[in-house]
């Protein structure tokens, strides 16, 4: 079966529908499909829960999927960039699941290893805990968290073969990784698609495995928060 398609568009037909659960890697902008996502945006898919790290920003990422009103629920870590994001969650026009990140990071990795739920000592004993068993191991109180999964996980890397074998470059080696496996289907956009046998074995990230379609894009690679040091005076 041939993985490659032409555009992020025909990547995504005949996978989308009204009150899918999509995850979307990323870590801020860094990483983001930013095409898939625009696509997304495009197909006019309504109703969406989205279980992203953060929302991105107004007007770029999954920011744009919050100005088009087309997610209803957000399942993430953090969200203090997006000004949208905020209004409509105080307004009560937008669902909220928040995360700690690293128990947001095992919900979705346990999802891809078929782990229905583990326990946790983070967030015992607040807001986080409420409404979830809680057990008591050595001692100690863990809750239970839920593992993760989604009927379309969209990842970016940074080169994929023609079988969907991925390498993730640096900070972008973020959610994908896990995020391609929790996916019922899994859509990647990459920077490269070299032939099968280019990549060496042991610098493969994510096995094809779990990549059903593969698309080329191109990306602006926003900066969310730019700060440079002050040059020193002679």
């Amino acid at each position: 079966m041939r993985k490659i398609f032409a555009d992020a568009r025909s990547a995504l037909a005949g996978l989308t529908f009204d009150g899918m659960t999509v995850m979307a890697g990323g870590f801020g902008l860094c990483g983001i499909p930013e095409n898939l996502i625009a696509a997304l945006r495009d197909s006019g898919v309504k109703g969406i829960t989205v279980i992203s790290n953060n929302a991105g920003v107004d007007g770029f990422g999954l920011g744009q999927l919050l100005e088009t009103r087309q997610i209803r629920k957000m399942i993430s870590s953090y969200v203090g960039e997006n000004k949208e994001f905020e209004r409509q969650y105080l307004a009560g026009e937008l669902e909220l699941e928040f995360n700690p990140q690293g128990t947001l990071a095992e919900r979705i990795r346990a999802g891809g290893a078929g782990i229905p739920a583990f326990f946790t000592a983070t967030g015992v004993g607040t807001l986080v805990a409420e409404g979830k068993e809680v057990r008591e191991f050595d001692g100690r109180q863990y809750v239970m968290e839920t593992g993760l999964v989604a009927d379309l996980s969209i990842v970016k890397a940074w080169k994929a073969d023609e079988e969907g074998n991925l390498v993730f470059r640096k900070t972008a080696r973020n959610f994908n990784p896990m995020m391609a496996t929790a996916g019922k289907v899994c859509v990647a956009e990459v920077e490269e698609i070299v032939p099968c046998g280019a990549i060496d074995p042991d610098q493969v990230h994510t096995p094809g495995i779990y990549i059903d379609r593969i698309v080329k894009g191109t990306f602006e690679k926003r900066i969310e928060q730019r700060t440079v040091r002050q040059r020193e005076t002679a």
